[in-house]
């Protein structure tokens, strides 16, 4: 497979022109109380492309409904089965007419008004039997590279994660970038004290103001919480400050141009490399902005990538709904511990059998595959993790994506 992305992807074409990697069916709870039901449905699709996603909460937030939203329209996704419960306040009428709007085959199965668990089960599991017939005859459509869109997320960093894995995927993104296409890096709490050197690869000075302001925010909010990004799992690896930490993760984000800053759920507005801010807007109110890894993913995928980059140096199985995760050994010997969980054993350039170069070449050949059908490790293992709670943000401001 040739890096200039030039043999030709196949996806599946969406009406509104967009093209996905995957051709999944979603199962979308809208609260807590109809969790249960999703699963149990999706339970009799062991083998097929269903995945189960969704919001616990009762009380309405914004931010969740962009992200469902959003999540429920993704070019990988071909049909979603909306259960509800009946009596939470998530706009389950909008989010099915905005599916509908999409093109995509779609019911709402309200519990309450189906007559409870059985009848509701009953009834989504018949649509999804017919939804997986229809998506299978979606039209197929050329993706160009530079189409696509390319997240990256790390989780259990140690001392080899800022040496190997981070930089190859900083590296590869690069490599994406001048290929033409979009990444998006993540994680303002992991770039505390690297602001103003990311603000000078802004393409312009403005945007460079808000990419400062958007880490002072971060470490506004983890002040006041009284905690960082840095796990104990982290010391335990041999890191031993946040300092240490964020240096090792803002090399994911490479050093190409910086052309605009988003928030979950946000669409890129042109082509290159994008920061998301993950920390919530106004004072803290929700808890920590960054509880977990699969939270991270999910905003990514929210913002339409195709696949998620994830590094790892203590080792993860974390993988995602709706979108491939790609695993970055950073550390050889967790490579060698967890080899079935992980897609590239970057560890190689500690031992000098390959540079940071040609583990780079070698993420970009697995994007590549991958966005041809080949299954990543998560996805072989059956794994489709999933979390989305409450957030606040305000609309990002013109100064985050310039025109050009």
């Amino acid at each position: 497979m040739s890096l200039s992305g030039k043999s030709e992807i196949i996806g599946y074409e969406r009406a509104d022109g967009r093209v996905g990697i995957r051709n999944v069916v979603v199962i979308a709870y809208l609260v807590e109380c109809a969790h249960h039901v999703a699963r149990r449905i999706a339970m009799y699709f062991p083998d097929d492309p269903v995945h189960v996603i969704g919001f616990s909460g009762c009380y309405p937030n914004s931010y969740a409904d962009k992200m469902m939203n959003a999540l429920c329209t993704h070019p990988n996704v071909g049909a979603v089965l909306l259960v509800s419960l009946g009596c939470e306040s998530f706009n389950r009428n909008r989010l099915l007419a905005n599916i509908e709007a999409s093109g995509r085959p779609v019911r709402l199965v309200g519990i309450q008004s189906t007559g409870g668990t059985g009848h509701s089960i009953t009834e989504g599991k018949a649509f999804v039997q017919s939804a997986l017939s229809e998506i299978a005859h979606v039209p197929r459509a050329v993706l160009p590279f530079e189409d696509m869109i390319i997240g990256v997320v790390s989780g259990g960093s140690d001392a080899t994660s800022g040496l190997t894995a981070n930089p190859a995927a900083g590296r590869a993104f690069d490599k994406i970038v001048e290929m033409g296409a979009t990444a998006i890096f993540e994680n303002t709490g992991e770039m505390i004290g690297l602001e103003h050197h990311m603000a000078g690869r802004a393409v312009t000075a403005e945007l460079g103001n808000e990419l400062i302001e958007a880490v002072n925010k971060a470490a506004r909010y983890y002040s006041i919480m009284g905690h960082g990004s840095f796990a104990p799992g982290n010391a335990e690896g041999g890191l031993t400050t946040l300092e240490e930490k964020s240096m090792g993760a803002y090399c994911k984000s490479g050093s190409a141009p910086i052309v605009g800053m988003i928030k979950p759920a946000d669409r890129p507005g042109r082509k290159g490399l994008y920061l998301m801010d993950i920390v919530p807007d106004g004072e803290p109110r929700f808890g920590f902005p960054n509880p977990n890894d699969i939270w991270e993913m999910n905003e990514l995928i929210a913002s339409g990538a195709h696949c998620v980059l994830f590094t790892t140096g203590r080792g993860s199985v974390a993988g995602s709904a709706i979108s491939p995760v790609i695993k970055i050994c950073a550390n050889p010997e967790t490579y060698r511990r967890m080899e079935e969980d992980m897609d590239i054993n970057a560890g190689k350039i500690l031992y000098d059998e390959a540079t940071t170069d040609q583990v780079a070449d070698e993420i970009v050949e697995k994007i590549i595959r991958v966005a041809h059908g080949e299954m990543t490790c998560s996805e072989s293992l059956g794994h489709q993790e999933f979390v989305l709670g409450y957030k606040s943000f305000e609309p990002i401001g013109p100064a985050c994506l310039p025109v050009g």
